[in-house]
């Protein structure tokens, strides 16, 4: 597996490199270039290296995420709750200047493109009879997967944004906003688009039909609680999405160690990976140098940029006290690399005396090896794993009464030695409550908790993560933010200065 990975990324060198709008797009466009699978499955690898890149998911995405969905601070720009990090996104008031929030929507927009260049660049066969036919029309299925994919992270942190569904141009560079609801309709057909067409032709490494049903389960699970506005009348949007999400139960499994997830030598391409981005040691993604705990946790210099708020890291130690994935997902106490010092902060220290040692590094992301002596890590990244998926039907179960929801999370609890707490024996709300918890005690800091925490409305987002935040008793004004309660700050992004520079039809 790793001979593809590095492989991958050595033929896309070239075009990995960021381009704007006004330069010709990196795949030749409205002719078909493919003529044989090999040619479409390399522009496949270029769509997949997209994600890796350091504006995308293997650096930006995930600060701003994390950053912005009210559970986390950094230490970035000062180390201190008055940086500018920290009084604007971390306090959920983001500005349209924010380098990372510019540097997503670039990242995700390149992804896009080159998901659109894949889909105009090829004829797909109807009925395919050789095994180049197989391949090109599951590369094309996968760009559709890609493309929806993308455009579900949009809309939902951005809201209307731009829908490019063709190469750019010269001439096409100004395009205003869609509607809300016309993008949700575009995901969900690109989506069951990808379906038709994805085969398993290409092989390891790329996404197969069932991580589409899981992304088109999540569509549903979205559309099922957003405003009537947003979505088409008269739909069962919870039983859609079981009906997706059922498609992909029994395909996967758990691993049987949940930190073996998040080490660098066990986490490829496990049984329970759905969506993995794939990176090597030759073209790594930068979480090592970014997120791997500060103070020397690992002999090489690092970042540390993420540290958890104190009542995010007491809710998950109180509801499952001993839960081994307080250890694998945070840090507060480690031995100096270094120097051979003890580096202590929350909860191993209980006065949060100072920004420094008042919250727990988030751990997950990083390097977990101590005696790594490098930033560069062949560690994958998995967006779409199957405890989400047990997850996902368990909420929706629940939302269907049909009698299944304990069993879900049962699964996912079992692994770690656990049982559902009490909170899973009362009525539909309070399982509703405690499911949501649980995908912040699994998944935390994976990608998610931006869209979970905002995914059942500004209520849900204010009573359940903001008002305890800023009445929490472990908060202190020398070292936290305070979250912002007004909706249109904390619910969507501005759309970045380089849009509003760059597409007269927007701003």
């Amino acid at each position: 597996m790793k001979k593809y990975k590095i492989l991958l990324f050595a033929i896309l060198g070239l075009i990995v490199t960021s381009c704007d709008l006004d330069e010709e797009p990196p795949f030749l466009a409205n002719e078909n270039v493919y003529a044989t699978g090999e040619d479409a499955s390399r522009a496949l690898t270029g769509i997949y290296a997209s994600f890796a890149d350091g504006n995308y998911y293997g650096y930006n995405f995930i600060f701003l995420s994390s950053l912005n969905s009210g559970f986390a601070v950094t230490r970035g720009q000062g180390n201190k709750n008055t940086s500018v990090p920290n009084v604007t996104l971390a306090s959920l008031k983001p500005t349209s200047a924010i380098s990372e929030l510019n540097n997503t929507w670039n990242g995700i927009y390149r992804s896009i493109a080159r998901a659109n260049d894949a889909i105009q660049s090829a004829i797909v066969s109807e009925n395919p009879t050789t095994e180049d036919d197989e391949v090109i029309n599951d590369v094309v299925g996968q760009a559709y997967f890609v493309r929806a994919f993308n455009y579900f992270n949009l809309v939902r942190m951005w809201g209307e944004v731009p829908l490019r569904l063709v190469p750019a141009t010269k001439e096409e560079v100004h395009l205003g906003k869609s509607s809300i609801k016309d993008i949700y309709a575009q995901i969900v057909s690109d989506t069951k688009k990808a379906q038709e067409l994805m085969n398993g032709a290409v092989g390891k490494g790329t996404v197969k039909p069932e991580a589409a049903a899981m992304l088109l389960a999540k569509v549903y699970m979205t559309l099922a609680t957003a405003p009537a506005e947003h979505k088409e009348t008269g739909l069962n949007y919870w039983q859609m999405a079981y009906d997706e999400a059922i498609k992909v139960y029994g395909k996967y499994a758990l691993v049987g160690d949940y930190d073996a997830l998040f080490q660098t030598a066990t986490s490829d391409d496990t049984e329970e990976s759905i969506f993995e981005i794939q990176s090597s040691e030759m073209a790594s993604m930068n979480h090592v140098k970014e997120f791997t705990p500060s103070h020397r946790y690992i002999i090489t210099p690092t970042w540390g940029k993420l540290y958890v708020n104190a009542e995010v890291y007491d809710l998950h130690a109180n509801t499952y006290p001993g839960d081994p994935r307080l250890a694998s997902t945070y840090i507060g106490n480690f031995i100096n690399q270094v120097n051979g010092s003890e580096s202590k902060r929350y909860p191993d220290v209980t006065w949060r005396s100072n920004f420094n040692n008042a919250f727990p590094y988030v751990l997950k992301l990083g390097e977990k090896d101590q005696n790594i002596t490098t930033t560069y890590t062949n560690k994958n990244f998995i967006v779409y794993r199957y405890s989400d998926l047990l997850l996902m039907l368990a909420e929706i179960s629940n939302e269907l009464q049909n009698g299944e929801q304990l069993g879900y999370v049962t699964k996912v609890l079992s692994r770690v030695g656990l049982t559902p707490h009490a909170g899973y024996s009362g009525d539909q709300e309070s399982f509703r409550n405690a499911i949501m918890k649980e995908y912040q005690f699994e998944l935390a800091f994976e990608g998610h908790e931006w869209f979970n925490n905002r995914r059942r409305g500004y209520e849900y987002f204010l009573n359940n993560v903001i008002i305890p935040h800023n009445t929490s008793p472990v908060f202190k004004e020398a070292v936290d933010v305070t979250l912002d309660t007004n909706e249109e700050n904390v619910m969507y992004l501005p759309i970045p200065l380089i849009e509003i520079d760059g597409n007269e039809l927007v701003d």
